[in-house]
């Protein structure tokens, strides 16, 4: 397929976004995905994310959102050879959502190194879903039905603004983005994190968490408890976070190209059994429809 100037375009700014952060894309994970998705790519957001700390920063995602909700990511993924079909309950669980549920909007993940990895299934601010609900799902995790006790305990319930499909890590994300104040207190992050398995938070965290707007919990088919839990925060100045900015995300923050969507990040502390690591959202290409959306695309 020839390559068009966008396109092209858009592969320099991933790889470059790749570069400054020190790792090495591979023109063989990228290019498909560009070309697979090519069509909604002018009406999309388009970002750059990586992570440090607790993990190895070996890999710069780019992550297209707004893909239009007629269009099955996954299955455009399958058909393209970026992934392979599988009988596990992740590969249809986005269909099943997709079913019972008033998807506003898509998006997908890709690593420059790792390929193809998640897919994500948006709704409206103003139409958030019910986790009860998606329990009932087949091909749910069995660890949705026994965390629901938490999820009222601490008013999330009825709060759900995305869920995220994990293919390649088999898990999922449930972004939560209208928890009440009080789950982000520094006694209530305490809270929270305690009763979903997971350490003492850092002081960092507790300043941090004071700011954010959504928590995101993820879980897996293969355990009972919340695999790890996210505090999120969207910021037009990354750098003045209360947090110690690591060197990668420094990097991409300054060094990375912009694009047209001027300085927005979501900026995200992760707590998991094993410790605290980050992550930042850069975004490069922007739409102003996702003013409102930008609560629910957290990282």
């Amino acid at each position: 397929m020839p390559e068009s100037t966008e396109l092209t375009e858009l592969y320099s700014a991933i790889e470059e976004s790749a570069r400054v952060v020190g790792v090495t894309g591979s023109r063989d994970k990228i290019w498909p995905v560009l070309t697979a998705y090519q069509d909604t790519l002018p009406q999309s957001v388009i970002s750059f994310r990586v992570q440090t700390g607790a993990r190895k920063t070996d890999d710069l995602d780019c992550r297209f959102t707004l893909l239009p909700k007629d269009l099955d990511p996954y299955a455009v993924a399958v058909s393209n050879g970026l992934i392979a079909k599988t009988d596990h309950p992740v590969g249809a669980l986005l269909r099943e959502v997709h079913d019972e549920f008033p998807v506003d909007c898509y998006g997908v993940d890709f690593g420059v190194v790792g390929g193809f990895k998640k897919a994500w299934s948006f709704f409206r601010p103003d139409d958030l879903q019910s986790v009860s609900r998606f329990a009932g799902l087949p091909s749910m995790p069995p660890s949705v039905s026994e965390n629901l006790h938490l999820f009222d305990r601490y008013g999330m319930t009825d709060t759900v603004s995305v869920v995220g499909y994990d293919y390649t890590k088999r898990s999922i994300n449930l972004y939560f983005t209208g928890a009440p104040a009080e789950c982000f207190t520094p006694e209530g992050i305490k809270s929270v994190l305690s009763d979903f398995g997971m350490p003492e938070p850092s002081d960092g965290m507790l300043k941090f968490g004071e700011q954010a707007f959504a928590i995101y919990v993820t879980l897996n088919w293969d355990s009972l408890q919340a695999e790890r839990v996210t505090y999120s925060v969207n910021t037009r100045d990354a750098m003045a976070l209360p947090v110690d900015i690591a060197p990668p995300i420094e990097k991409l923050v300054k060094d990375g190209p912009y694009g047209t969507a001027g300085s927005r990040f979501v900026y995200g502390i992760t707590v998991t059994p094993k410790g605290e690591y980050h992550k930042i959202q850069k975004y490069y290409q922007w739409q102003t429809r996702v003013e409102k959306l930008l609560s629910a695309d957290a990282g």
